[in-house]
């Protein structure tokens, strides 16, 4: 229905924000990693929604890019998984890592996503695995940010447990980021040095 929104935005507080559209203001429903990369109030934003309807409600689910957009989209195909859950899987991972966790089977990281349970999570891989492209597939090094290093899985699993101990994947990320030696580090130890950074 809505492609996208673009226009100024208004307002941004916990899972929404409001986006003025030549005086008309849109209530878009976000996840919290996406409010993370949001510019300041006032500065013009485009987002992509997906409009969800209901037989008492119509929302708005907004995203910074097609891609996100495209996931989510495939995501609430699977039995189980309503928008709530797909944004869950948004808000604590980007939308490549999700591709890749789903290609290689991560039901285990998969279940960390607020509503998504360890049999959602599987049914996730096996009603998604083929239809995403090959050319989809990304590697750990893929899924760092463009001028970071590459990043062991390890160090990847510090992150998400940091992000299910309630710190945002943007803290968790750069917390795992000051820890010195991470390659050689199991889960455990990077965990304990990064939480140090936390503090």
């Amino acid at each position: 229905m809505i492609g996208y929104v673009k226009g100024i935005l208004e307002e941004s507080r916990a899972g929404k924000i409001v986006v003025d559209v030549n005086g008309l203001g849109f209530n878009i429903l976000v996840s919290e990693s996406t409010r993370e990369e949001l510019p300041g109030i006032g500065q013009e934003i485009k987002v992509y929604t997906h409009t969800n309807v209901r037989e008492d409600d119509i929302s708005l689910f907004g995203f910074l890019s097609r891609e996100a957009l495209d996931l989510f989209e495939l995501l609430i195909t699977v039995n189980g998984v309503g928008p709530k859950g797909a944004m869950g899987l948004l808000g604590i991972f980007p939308a490549s890592e999700i591709k890749y966790l789903i290609v290689t089977s991560s039901s285990d990281k998969l279940s960390k996503a607020p509503g998504i349970g360890k049999k959602t999570a599987e049914r996730i891989i096996i009603d998604l695995k083929d239809k995403i492209s090959t050319d989809e597939i990304v590697t750990l090094s893929d899924i760092a940010d463009n001028n970071e290093p590459a990043v062991s899985s390890e160090a990847m699993d510090a992150v998400s447990a940091l992000v299910s101990l309630g710190y945002s994947q943007a803290e968790a990320k750069r917390a795992v980021s000051m820890v010195q030696g991470v390659e050689s580090m199991n889960v455990n130890d990077i965990l304990k040095a990064a939480l140090q950074h936390l503090f």
